[in-house]
């Protein structure tokens, strides 16, 4: 076997740029405004951020924090992990973290378990913040936190 020079791609690998575009390729994104504007009509709007984000910049009232590593399992219908009210394929989640890039992702890899509807929110927790939407330090509690999610205090 030839040995690719260094930095060289294998065949069939793409960059995150190019897995980030084909993800969202996928999605309707919503602005922060009509996640919000969703969730009051039924949505769910689901934040991935770590703890640490959320100690650090606030959380969003009302939304279902599911951190990243734990996302599929908890919202697969199928999954012996599932939260007690993922009972189906007719949810609207809208996926929100930092900046609107990790969301894209986990958006599409809940399209891939049969969640049609799943998107995310442009610009992230960012722009939600910035167009005046609420948020509330962590210490308030008004987020639900899903299991194996931390508490971000």
């Amino acid at each position: 076997m030839t040995p690719r020079p260094a930095g060289a791609r294998p065949p069939g690998a793409r960059s995150v740029h190019e897995i980030l575009a084909a993800a969202r390729s996928r999605l309707t994104r919503v602005t922060p405004g009509q996640a919000f504007a969703e969730t009051r009509a039924g949505a769910v709007l689901i934040d991935i951020r770590p703890a640490a984000q959320r100690a650090a910049a606030g959380e969003i009232p009302g939304s279902v924090v599911i951190e990243r590593n734990h996302l599929e399992w908890r919202i697969d219908p199928e999954s012996d992990a599932r939260l007690p009210w993922v009972t189906g394929y007719d949810l609207r989640p809208i996926v929100i973290c930092a900046e609107g890039y990790t969301s894209s992702l986990a958006a599409a890899a809940l399209q891939e378990l049969g969640f049609a509807r799943a998107t995310d929110v442009t610009g992230g927790y960012l722009a939600w913040r910035a167009a005046g939407l609420p948020t509330a330090r962590p210490q308030e509690s008004t987020v639900v936190i899903a299991p194996g999610a931390s508490r971000a205090y």
